[in-house]
C-alpha cells in the first residue's frame, strides 16, 4: 500500500505551506488524480483520516479527490481516446504508436484554511 506513503508527503508539504503563510488550522485539501496512477482512491482516504491527526494544523481537515481521466494520443493518426477503455491500441486505427497524454497525474490542487 504505497497510499499511506503519498500521504505522508501530503501532509508535510500542507503543513509547509499553512507555516509559510501563517495557517493554524486547514480545512479541506484538494488533490487531483489521475486515473492510471494506481492508487485506490478509499485507501487515500483512510491513510488521510489517520495521518491528518498526526498533525494540529491537519487534524480536522477533510480530504477531497478529483479524479483527472487517463488520455491517451496516437502518433499515427492523431486522435486521443480514453486509456482505461481501449489500453494502448488506438481505436480508430489500431496502431500501438501511443502513449499516455494525461491520467498519471497527483497533485495538491486547493488547501483550504479556516478563519480565525
Amino acid at each position: 500500500m504505497h497510499e499511506l506513503g503519498v500521504i505522508f508527503y501530503v501532509v508535510r508539504d500542507v503543513k509547509k505551506v499553512a507555516e509559510e503563510n501563517n495557517v493554524k488550522k486547514v480545512s479541506a485539501v484538494t488533490l487531483e488524480i489521475g486515473e492510471v496512477t494506481g492508487i485506490i482512491h478509499d485507501y487515500l482516504i483512510d491513510c488521510w483520516n489517520w495521518a491528518r491527526k498526526k498533525e494540529p494544523v491537519t487534524e480536522e481537515a477533510e480530504l477531497k479527490i478529483e479524479q483527472i481521466d487517463a488520455v491517451t494520443f496516437c502518433e499515427d493518426c492523431g486522435q486521443e481516446y480514453p486509456t482505461v477503455a481501449h489500453g494502448r491500441t488506438c481505436p480508430h486505427c489500431g496502431s500501438e504508436h501511443t502513449y499516455l497524454r494525461r491520467g498519471n497525474e497527483f497533485l495538491i490542487k486547493a488547501i483550504e484554511v479556516t478563519d480565525g
